[in-house]
């Protein structure tokens, strides 16, 4: 049999397109990897990669030495980093697929209530942390009003910007704008379910809880392992509606996050070597989870199979 011709054409086609994005994508990581190599700080910032060169002395600094102001409150960032993520990751994955089941049927007005639950997502997340900083007010914010002197759910009202309080002021407006793009990519996979399939489970007498669980959740697997994915990636780099609610000062032992905290001690003590340096190290261990999950993704599909 004749071997067909190699055509390169389609791939030089392709190949400014793969430059562009190989700049826009490697520069900016090669630069922050410099830069975690440089002694740069308020002194050298002037010379900025053009600063000492001190090699891994950042890294042995952020790890092994207990005094550097980077690592003020690290602990409890990643405290709150993980479980921040994990809730949120979570509730959102399971609001939207709920929802999604339920509006995928015909009903009136099932447009307009698509469009409508979809707002939360459209609001920019640096202004969904400066309206729901206002809304937790303990005084006159309406999250107050409503729980005191509507429903008479509290005694008194609470202070959610302070103490372990301030973690659920944070987590709430998070879940609140997540959920609807959720909702919208479930919506999307459930119209590839063959409806025979619901019909011939309703025949043989399997409940609707039945046919969510081994017809519906297994062709939805894949979008929600991905999208679970992509949930604990966004919210492990979490910054605008902490940074907003909080108008960029420290929220407090329970709200504070990885990304706010890094940003604030870099630009507070000027240590921008050091917190390039975070940066890489939490990019290195982001790409270690991504390879970890999505071969456990693999092998799992496998046995499924």
């Amino acid at each position: 049999m004749r071997k067909k011709p190699f055509n390169a054409f389609p791939y030089l086609l392709l190949l400014p397109a793969v430059l562009m994005m190989l700049a826009v994508n490697l520069t900016p990581i090669l630069q922050g990897l410099y830069m975690s190599l440089l002694k740069l700080n308020q002194y050298t910032l002037n010379q900025f990669l053009d600063a000492p060169f001190i090699g891994m002395d950042n890294y042995r600094r952020i790890l092994f030495e207990g005094h550097s102001p980077i690592r003020a409150g690290l602990g409890f960032a990643i405290r709150n980093t993980i479980l921040y993520t994990l809730v949120v990751s979570i509730a959102a994955i399971v609001i939207g697929l709920a929802v999604a089941v339920l509006l995928n049927r015909d009903f009136p007005g099932k447009g307009v209530a698509r469009s409508l639950l979809l707002l939360p997502w459209i609001v920019p997340s640096y202004v969904v942390g400066t309206l729901w900083g206002f809304m937790w007010q303990r005084d006159v914010g309406i999250v107050n009003v409503v729980l005191v002197d509507y429903l008479h759910l509290l005694d008194e009202k609470p202070f959610w910007l302070l103490g372990a309080n301030s973690f659920w002021a944070i987590v709430i407006p998070t879940i609140w704008r997540a959920w609807p793009v959720m909702m919208l990519l479930f919506l999307a996979a459930l119209q590839a379910v063959p409806e025979d399939q619901y019909e011939a489970a309703t025949l043989d007498g399997v409940s609707k809880w039945g046919q969510f669980w081994h017809i519906t959740l297994p062709i939805l697997k894949p979008v929600i392992v991905i999208q679970l994915m992509f949930q604990f990636i966004d919210n492990v780099y979490s910054y605008n509606i902490v940074s907003m609610m909080f108008g960029g000062g420290y929220p407090g032992e329970w709200a504070d996050l990885l990304m706010p905290l890094l940003t604030r001690q870099s630009f507070s003590y000027w240590m921008f070597g050091q917190g390039a340096a975070v940066s890489f190290i939490m990019m290195t261990l982001m790409l270690i989870f991504v390879a970890v999950w999505m071969r456990s993704f693999r092998r799992s599909l496998a046995n499924d199979e």
